[in-house]
């Protein structure tokens, strides 16, 4: 059974900074095409960064250059380095991992940018 589990969301301040983690089991992170997504209220859910199975990362141009996405294999753990953060980008992150016809999703966390 694959199970995506995410941590680390919570309320920070504007232009504070906030780690993401996405535990994996059941799937080897590093063999799917994997990111991060966001959903805010009444908005459609989407992506704030992805690594491909070549290991190239892609960034969306709201967070390019705030936002990093790393792993690390032998813990098979993605995450996600967000810095200068907006209160725009409050939203749920959810972790992704797709293999082929199969999307699997983490449970999400919230992220909150408030003063």
């Amino acid at each position: 059974q694959v199970q995506l589990v995410e941590s680390g969301g919570g309320l920070v301040q504007p232009g504070g900074s906030l780690r993401l983690s996405c535990a994996a089991s059941g799937i080897i992170l590093r063999s799917t095409v994997r990111g991060w997504y966001r959903q805010a209220p009444g908005k459609q859910r989407e992506l704030v960064a992805a690594i491909g199975r070549n290991g190239i990362t892609n960034y969306p141009d709201s967070v390019k250059g705030r936002f990093t996405i790393s792993e690390d294999g032998a813990k098979n753990t993605m995450y996600l380095q967000m810095n200068s953060l907006k209160p725009e980008d409050t939203a749920i992150y959810f972790c992704n991992a797709n293999w082929g016809d199969l999307d699997y999703w983490g449970q999400g966390t919230q992220v909150t940018v408030s003063s």
